[in-house]
């Protein structure tokens, strides 16, 4: 063998040595499970269930540890996020609704490339749900209702900024309609006011919803879901109504951007792993999550579609406010 090609298969052979080193010692220690919201919202109790599973499961060598860095509607998580570049022992439990609404903010710099997403697990569909004891009893008839009496019905939803807000906006462009909405403090908040009667209506999560409605005190007239959810056989979804609406939080992961591809590929893994198992499908089964799971590459392609749609959004509602 000539000393040119030793030289060149060493010096390969060097390279590769640090990646495959990091991908049998990864993770070498505790890993911080990173959460915008306080202890036990829909994002912290999602991110802790994976951490459940995973030590269950044994997916990891190491465990997690809980840090919920609540505060600016997110934005003290993805600064934080971004602090760690390329640092593989900080994991986001990712809501796609926030870091795309903070992305758009070029004031923040927390654009979708402070990310490195890994999975998406689903979504956390949004609903259209009145008091039982509502005079519409159909989708349509609520629909007929407003464009009998524009800003009229009213809306109550969480934020005049979120996933409930933009399945309002989403209606009333396709369906040529004009609804008022009032904020409340939580989603919780804004069901009770419509059991109340307060409002109208609500276009809060169907997680939030599900148990007035089990208790018969809410009654949802449709969901903007791919197909009909399997726990609400007899609730149709806004598509197969005409309106092609898709709208729903959507809660996954993410490392911070520039981590080695290497620890990636690990955790991206133990994802894939953790979705396929029981404790997951029950969860995901009990709260009419819309179980739709994306790898790395797809779910970042999804991001990236969805932006636009975002954008428009809130460009428009930030001009009426």
């Amino acid at each position: 063998m000539n000393t040119h090609l030793r030289n060149t298969i060493v010096a390969a052979l060097v390279a590769l040595a640090p990646v495959t080193a990091l991908s049998q010692s990864y993770p070498a220690k505790p890993i911080e499970m990173v959460i915008h919201t306080n202890p036990g919202g829909g994002q912290d109790v999602f991110g802790r269930l994976f951490t459940e599973i995973s030590a269950r499961e044994k997916l990891l060598p190491q465990p997690f540890s809980i840090a919920n860095r609540t505060g600016g509607s997110g934005a003290v998580a993805s600064t934080f996020i971004k602090s760690k570049r390329g640092d593989p022992y900080y994991l986001l439990s990712t809501s796609t609704t926030i870091v795309m609404a903070l992305a758009i903010r070029p004031d923040l710099g927390l654009g979708l490339d402070i990310y490195t997403p890994l999975a998406l697990y689903g979504f956390d569909l949004q609903s259209v749900t009145v008091p039982i004891d509502s005079k519409f009893k159909t989708f349509k008839e609520l629909v007929d209702a407003a464009k009998r009496e524009p800003n009229t019905l009213i809306t109550g939803i969480a934020s005049a900024t979120g996933t409930a807000r933009l399945l309002l906006y989403q209606l009333e462009k396709v369906a040529g309609i004009q609804l008022k909405h009032v904020s409340f403090k939580s989603g919780s908040d804004a069901m009770v006011a419509v059991m109340g009667n307060h409002v109208h209506l609500t276009t809060e999560n169907v997680s939030e919803v599900l148990g007035a409605v089990e208790a018969k005190k809410l009654r949802i007239l449709a969901v903007p879901a791919q197909q009909r959810l399997p726990g609400l056989p007899d609730v149709p979804t806004l598509r197969e109504l005409g309106y092609n609406i898709h709208v729903g939080g959507g809660r996954g992961f993410s490392m911070p951007a520039g981590v080695p591809k290497e620890a990636a590929a690990v955790m991206e893994a133990a994802l894939a792993r953790a979705h396929k198992s029981p404790l997951w499908k029950e969860y995901s089964s009990k709260n009419m999550y819309e179980d739709t799971y994306m790898g790395s590459a797809e779910f970042s392609q999804y991001l990236t579609k969805t932006m636009p749609m975002i954008t428009e959004f809130m460009d428009a509602v930030t001009k009426t406010q």
